[in-house]
């Protein structure tokens, strides 16, 4: 009786085994999470789609954010990333031609508006930086960060050359936001939807360049190679071109293609 109660249970467990062998790699892949690179601009609006995108559905995505040219290096250089989100549409296009992305992947989720930023609310406008009125003013460096480029840009229509060399470089827009807030920089060129995450009380002033004076800031995702079989991937692409994911986006304070 012993020896039968033992076989019993011994082919139960074998079952059992065989059953979580079959279905293991199965689990495996639906609970595979999605690698994300985000360009620091976007960060909290990520934060916001995250939360979205995983509360209706069985996904997790990881997030790891950073300028946009030592993102795209990183990626370049093998880093394990199943998405990027850049902060311009070189950088994915480049991918895709070399196929590190994958082809067709590739489209634009988001136009960003830069600004010129003072939180302590005096005057922000062309006269203030000609006149030299401040003690230092920021923009993310133009050869990592679009939003950069796009200050130099801005920088050069209005001829301003006289006061650059009161100028502080951030190594992305983040870091140049975090210099105006702290009081680092008295002003800076950030991306318009870092001051609508601050409470009203707290957005100071701010002033918006023409658009004729830089170049749009086309926001582009790409779908890379390392992620062309992960379903949570596939699934969050498909999902930044739904509706509600585009009303996430320009509440954040970005144009939409």
């Amino acid at each position: 009786m012993l020896r039968a109660t033992f076989l019993y249970f011994r082919c139960r467990s074998a079952a059992a085994l065989a059953l979580l062998i079959v279905w293991a790699p199965f689990v495996a892949v639906a609970q595979q999470p999605a690698h994300i690179g985000v360009a620091s601009n976007f960060n909290s609006t990520m934060q916001k789609l995250e939360a979205a995108f995983e509360e209706n559905s069985n996904h997790e995505i990881v997030v790891s954010s950073g300028s946009t040219g030592k993102l795209y290096a990183q990626i370049v250089n093998g880093a394990p990333f199943d998405i990027f989100l850049s902060a311009d549409a070189k950088r994915p296009e480049l991918l895709e031609a070399n196929s590190v992305g994958v082809a067709g992947s590739r489209f634009t989720y988001a136009i960003g508006q830069i600004v010129l930023w003072d939180p302590r609310g005096n005057a922000v406008g062309p006269e203030r930086i000609r006149s030299g009125e401040f003690r230092r003013l920021t923009i993310a460096n133009p050869r990592l960060a679009p939003y950069g480029r796009a200050a130099q840009q801005i920088l050069d229509a209005l001829g301003i050359i006289e006061t650059r060399e009161r100028f502080a470089y951030g190594e992305n827009i983040a870091q140049s936001f975090a210099f105006v807030q702290t009081g680092a920089a008295d002003l800076g060129f950030v991306a318009l939807t870092q001051i609508l995450q601050l409470p009203e009380d707290e957005r100071g002033a701010y002033w918006t360049p023409l658009q004729e004076q830089y170049d749009p800031v086309r926001q582009d995702a790409v779908l890379l190679k390392r992620g062309s079989d992960n379903k949570t991937a596939i699934a969050f692409m498909e999902f930044l071109k739904t509706d509600e994911a585009k009303a996430i986006i320009a509440q954040s304070g970005y144009e939409i293609d």
